[in-house]
């Protein structure tokens, strides 16, 4: 696992201070990557806490397994931007800050005096970026978004469940985790360009924009020209039966790519006449083939173990993996080996595991320099760093506006 020592250098955001006005999921999961590439995260939390806190399984109320997994290398303060007195603390932090994210509506923020004009009236440098569910030069620009619905409206719902009799979602939250990597890269963009000029600048990252922008990649088709010469979407994927392969044993994913993969293939399996009849050269000529060539894969694969196939492909050098489950996925022979996983001790929580940042940098490496923090642990601590007196931070703390929790 990747873990800062004194002599570690630092990571290459190292010196970049970012306040994390996010919850849920797209948000902390952004401002973790900037975290882990050596950023100072601050949260800003309401006194009711992320509600991702409550979301997964847990041991201590308000520590879930999803929160330890989105929020290392942050520090918690809590605010009460509801009142008066909670705002004007947030307006005193902002002008130390390089990065502001947030995640909310935008009209919600403004709302608490946020919005990005009045917090560039504070910090004229500050890269302030929103994450927004519907970019804000459209009808649906307010509306609420959450993972499930840009699923749907992308079309990545529908890709996702062709050949079903009703659609369905991918089960992951894939649009939230996409979209907070887009948040990663907008914040780096608008970073160099702040280091290149000096000015900051207003960022907007939106769900729907995003994740379509990502479905149709490949899935455009026929509507990248004008008139349309065949319909959306990569037949390749969807109509050519790629999809797992059963064994004597169990599944194996098997993806012959290349004519001589397909004709290895069949040769090892002893029926080298589909290779010759069906795996052309010519790669046009071979995707006119391919639902019968997978057909016709799927129908050997049965015939051999699971193992017995996997020595085959390494030996015909064809691209190949056991199906793993999730509880078989931590004791993947290449995740153990380099070290994504590593089993830590939290301070409350006890013995937990954790993935470690996967990007690798030579000179400044990403490592995981914190455990996720309980809610509030370090509001004290950033106060004072901000210039908050004793009687100020006690005054807070009374008002219950500015919370420490041990």
């Amino acid at each position: 696992m990747s873990k800062t020592t004194p002599q570690s250098p630092p990571g290459p955001l190292a010196g970049i201070r970012v306040l994390d006005l996010t919850a849920v999921v797209l948000g902390p999961y952004a401002t973790q990557i900037l975290g882990d590439y050596g950023a100072e995260i601050v949260k800003v939390e309401s006194p009711s806490g992320d509600l991702m806190r409550l979301n997964g399984v847990s041991k201590n109320r308000g520590m879930s397994s999803i929160f330890l997994t989105l929020n290392r290398n942050k520090r918690s303060i809590i605010l009460d931007l509801q009142t008066p007195e909670g705002a004007d603390a947030l307006r005193r932090l902002i002008p130390q800050f390089d990065v502001l994210v947030h995640n909310m509506r935008v009209e919600a923020i403004a709302r608490l005096g946020f919005g990005y004009d009045a917090v560039a009236k504070l910090n004229p440098n500050i890269v302030y970026c929103a994450a927004t569910g519907f970019d804000e030069d459209g009808p649906d620009a307010g509306k609420p978004a959450f993972d499930d619905i840009i699923q749907a409206a992308s079309g990545l719902a529908a890709v996702a469940s062709t050949g079903r009799e009703a659609p369905d979602y991918v089960p992951s939250l894939i649009a939230d985790k996409m979209t907070g990597m887009a948040v990663v890269n907008a914040v780096l963009a608008a970073l160099v360009h702040r280091g290149r000029t000096g000015q900051g600048q207003y960022v907007e990252v939106p769900m729907l924009e995003t994740m379509t922008a990502f479905v149709l990649t490949e899935h455009l088709g026929g509507l990248a020209f004008d008139p349309p010469p065949a319909p959306p979407g990569y037949a390749r994927l969807l109509e050519g039966g790629r999809k797992p392969a059963p064994t004597k044993d169990g599944w194996i994913a098997l993806l012959p790519y290349s004519a001589g993969h397909w004709r290895a293939f069949f040769n090892a399996a002893g029926r080298p006449e589909i290779g010759e009849e069906l795996a052309h050269e010519d790669r046009a000529l071979r995707n006119q083939n391919n639902a019968r060539l997978y057909a016709e894969m799927r129908e050997t694969t049965r015939t051999r173990t699971t193992a017995e196939w996997m020595r085959i492909c390494q030996e015909c050098d064809i691209p190949a993996t056991p199906i793993y489950t999730l509880a078989e996925v931590v004791n993947h022979p290449q995740l153990n080996a380099v070290g994504l996983f590593a089993i830590e001790e939290h301070p409350s929580e006890g013995t937990i595991r954790t993935v470690r940042p996967a990007t690798k940098f030579a000179a400044t490496p990403a490592a995981i320099r914190a455990p996720a923090p309980r809610h509030g642990q370090h509001t004290d601590e950033i106060l004072r760093e901000a210039g908050f007196t004793p009687a100020e931070i006690a005054a807070l703390h009374e008002q219950n506006i500015a919370i420490q929790k041990e």
